[in-house]
């Protein structure tokens, strides 16, 4: 048989087909010799379907190994009803096949592609190593293609609502905007650089001053910093500027798009979630003091709550010294918690250490009638510290808490960060021992009013909370010299289930405001003009009120796929260290390309 067009995809025979020629184009997913019978199943991108080869016409099917690339043409023709695989869509039907060529013949796999469980204790590094092979897996593809009507979807919404799509130069200045920048020697004048950009920002805002009013992109971003499993040194992002909007505008229709593409994707490919209802909004204040961070995850309640006032004047001895040196003593509610054994109970405090805790302190919540419990009202509580409470005190516990039988209340004194640090991860850890993370549920929320600067004790200076275009609050402008921990920026984050998904804000648009903010974060007037200049000019020609938001297409995949590595939903990602191991990049580079960038390497060895 020699090559010929296919004329059918795998995934589309049906019983109706029955009785017809066809051509398919595949490879070899799973092979079935079982003597006298030669099977195999036939994979596209469209899906698989089962071949029938005779192996007294085809004496050579030894050829055919595992991904071997495959045409063959043959009868397709119904199962017997005792054969039938109702596990996939073709499962009624399989092709007898006349003849077939081996297109591309496969050497031996380095992990079994047709096997998924085996496939998760493959080594992830030699998975990206053969990248080609692992994205043939069709839970690979079926990432890909999610991406793929992602975007598809962004673009169509963005396009019919009066949006211009813009590509901004990926070759730019460094104007390092909080990571470090990935930097290209320029070979015409060795010692000056550009830099892969971290965001389009400075374009986005110019695009703006040009008057383009409603901009978007698909766009890729740089930035050289310790990788995570949410975190890649290149990602993509949908990039997007409105002039003449206030945040009321731009979350608004963040919501709609967001609610919009999520529900359709979940639809289209039948994900196991649920749809996307409105947005919770919280402050950044309102944040901080129920969930401990700035991206709290909503799936479940469970708020901190907070007993200092009520146990100011306690006889527990480190509660009382923490509130004198200005610390809280806050804590959580850990349902079913009071049945667990002290060496559990043991285990949560070392969890608690482990992210700066000094000690956890623990009460379990128990019937009044229970033995060797202390009374408090309807309740009793038991534990090591009940002792150093009045009945009135730990009534007051049960209350803040909203405490009910059998929960284990947990409290953390110290500081009022320090202790954030730890609570959140505690509500997290407690909700997943609980199981109430449900993977089903896409839980996003605003989170708004961030400060505008916050402290940095390293550098002794204000750094930008988001970055440096950010605009504080108008009514805030007044204590930007005097008070700046006062200021709030005119910014919001999208949050999905513990996850920040997306940042935006206000942007700056009156240079006055711009050379304030500058001088606020230490860039004096001479480095502002080497790298900002062309922003402040620009802001000198009638420059409107602007804003814009951006968020992760990268972490938006992981949402719908339940993936914790961001890696997954990344056609050709880096590993840890920003190491490629498919191209084997980054790489030397040959004496004569040194000369050419006019550069030596400082420690030649």
């Amino acid at each position: 048989m020699s090559f010929a067009q296919r004329t059918m995809f795998c995934g589309d025979a049906r019983p109706e087909h029955a009785g017809s020629e066809v051509v398919l184009n595949g490879w070899a997913h799973r092979i079935r010799d079982l003597g006298g019978l030669f099977f195999v199943d036939l994979r596209d991108r469209s899906g698989l379907v089962q071949l029938f080869f005779d192996p007294n016409r085809f004496p050579n099917l030894q050829e055919i190994r595992p991904e071997t690339c495959l045409s063959v043409r043959g009868r397709l023709e119904r199962r017997s009803p005792e054969t039938v695989n109702p596990k996939i869509p073709t499962g009624e039907v399989e092709v007898l096949v006349d003849a077939y060529e081996v297109l591309g013949p496969a050497k031996p796999l380095p992990f079994p592609l047709s096997d998924e469980e085996q496939m998760a204790s493959v080594n992830e590094e030699l998975r990206i190593k053969h990248r080609y092979l692992d994205l043939r897996r069709p839970s690979m593809l079926r990432r890909l293609q999610i991406r793929a009507s992602a975007v598809r979807r962004i673009r169509s919404y963005l396009d019919a609502r009066g949006f211009l799509e813009v590509e901004t130069p990926i070759i730019t200045k460094s104007t390092p905007e909080g990571a470090r920048d990935y930097l290209v020697p320029y070979r015409l004048e060795p010692g000056k650089f550009y830099a892969l950009p971290q965001s389009p920002q400075q374009y986005k805002q110019l695009l703006m001053v040009a008057g383009v009013e409603r901009y978007y992109q698909i766009a890729k971003c740089f930035r050289d910093e310790s990788q995570r499993s949410d975190r890649q040194p290149e990602f993509t992002q949908l990039d997007l500027e409105m002039s003449f909007v206030v945040q009321e505008d731009i979350l608004r229709l963040m919501e709609d798009l967001t609610r919009t593409l999520v529900n359709g994707l979940i639809d289209e490919f039948g994900l196991d979630k649920r749809p996307v209802g409105p947005f919770q909004r919280l402050s950044y204040d309102e944040a901080m003091r129920l969930y401990g961070c700035d991206k709290p995850d909503l799936r479940f309640g469970l708020p901190i709550f907070d007993v200092t006032d009520e146990l100011r004047g306690c006889c527990f001895g480190v509660f009382r010294s923490a509130i004198e040196a200005g610390g809280r003593i806050r804590g959580l509610r850990y349902p079913g918690g009071a049945r667990l054994s002290r060496k559990e109970v043991g285990q949560l405090e070392e969890f608690a250490k482990t992210f700066g805790a000094k000690g956890l302190a623990t009460l379990g919540v128990v019937p009044p009638q229970t033995p060797d419990a202390t009374p408090a009202g309807e309740l009793a509580v038991r534990g090591s510290i009940a002792k150093f409470f009045t009945e009135p005190e730990l009534r007051a516990i049960l209350s803040a808490s909203q405490a009910e039988p059998d929960d284990l209340l947990c409290f953390v004194a110290d500081q009022y960060a320090a202790g954030n640090n730890v609570l959140y991860r505690l509500r997290n850890e407690i909700g997943d021992r609980c199981g109430l993370r449900d993977r089903r549920v896409l839980e996003f929320c605003w989170v708004l009013d961030f400060p505008l600067v916050e402290w940095d004790e390293e550098t002794g200076r204000w750094s930008p909370t988001h970055h440096p275009f950010t605009s504080p609050k108008i009514e805030d402008l007044g204590f930007l010299e005097t008070d700046p921990a006062k200021v709030r920026a005119d910014c919001y984050d999208i949050v999905c289930n513990g996850v920040e998904w997306a940042s935006g804000s206000i942007r700056i648009h009156r240079p006055d405001v711009q050379t304030r903010v500058f001088s606020l974060l230490g860039i004096d007037e001479a480095t502002q003009r080497e790298r900002f200049g062309h922003m402040l000019e620009a802001f000198q020609y009638g420059a409107p009120p602007h804003g814009g938001i951006a968020p992760g297409i990268d972490r938006l995949i992981m949402f719908l796929t339940d993936d914790e590595n961001i890696r997954e939903v990344i056609a050709f990602p880096k590993v840890g260290n920003g190491y490629d191991p498919l191209m084997d990049a980054p790489s030397g580079i040959d004496p004569q390309q040194w000369e050419e960038i006019g550069l030596r390497l400082a420690n030649p060895g």
